[in-house]
């Protein structure tokens, strides 16, 4: 534990009551603050995802998220305000991550996944959290996440459904192996409640800290899947696929 940086009196009075978590204890702040994870993008979803990762401690966050904040964002984009409606998302977010955390290194990227940028994103922190929209992103993010062998924590939600999955390649199923093509006809424009965003993004960033800290049972080969119509959740197992263009030879 040597290498993982101190923490200070002011940081052990933020997270008493977190390192009293059976498992974390000061070693597992410790890995918190030492930790760096990619959120893309960081609207109402990854928004969230950041948000409870900033308060938890971890030490450093790279955002990345293209485009202006719209007053349709404020339904569920909490790092966004009406005072910041056109100017960039990404400077909206850190800002307000930094307002939470004075502490946390923030790194705002004001770009969405493309094929020119997915390996230099994913290069930039060892865990990713994907959050993005469209399903093209997300295999991009999925392929990258393959090659350079970094955990994926995949959240995604619709209307009052969310679902929540982590990867580690060469270990578990990944993107790709369930749904190896973005469906036809996507799109990022869809129904959608704040709460329910909410939600997937503090079970994605939980799932996160259970990474970083070594403790609890991920969600490996299981996709957690919820429909708050009727309060349902249920643990779906998954299995890679052998003959997976993506993760067949990690």
């Amino acid at each position: 534990m040597s290498n993982l940086p101190e923490l200070t009196p002011e940081e052990r009075a933020v997270y008493e009551w977190q390192m009293w978590v059976p498992g974390v204890g000061e070693d597992g702040q410790r890995k918190l603050k030492s930790a760096s994870v990619l959120v893309t993008r960081v609207g109402g979803l990854g928004g969230q995802v950041a948000y409870q990762l900033a308060a938890a401690g971890v030490g450093r966050l790279v955002l990345a998220h293209a485009g202006a904040v719209k007053p349709a964002d404020l339904n569920r984009q909490l790092l966004m305000t009406h005072a910041a409606i056109g100017t960039p998302r990404v400077d909206s977010a850190a800002r307000r991550l930094k307002e939470l955390n004075p502490r946390l290194d923030v790194v705002a990227v004001a770009e969405n996944v493309t094929a020119e940028n997915a390996a230099r994103l994913v290069d930039s922190a060892e865990i990713v959290a994907d959050c993005a929209p469209l399903f093209h992103e997300r295999l991009l993010l999925n392929e990258q996440a393959v090659r350079q062998k970094k955990p994926l924590i995949e959240c995604a939600m619709y209307e009052l459904t969310a679902q929540v999955t982590t990867i580690l390649p060469g270990r578990t199923a990944c993107v790709a192996c369930r749904t190896p093509e973005a469906p036809p006809n996507w799109s990022r424009r869809f129904p959608v409640f704040g709460a329910v965003s909410g939600l997937a993004g503090c079970l994605g960033a939980v799932e996160a800290i259970k990474l970083i800290c070594g403790i609890g049972d991920p969600l490996l080969d299981r996709l957690l899947t919820v429909d708050l119509r009727e309060m349902r959740f249920q643990k779906i197992a998954t299995r890679r696929n052998p003959q997976c263009p993506v993760c067949a030879d990690a």
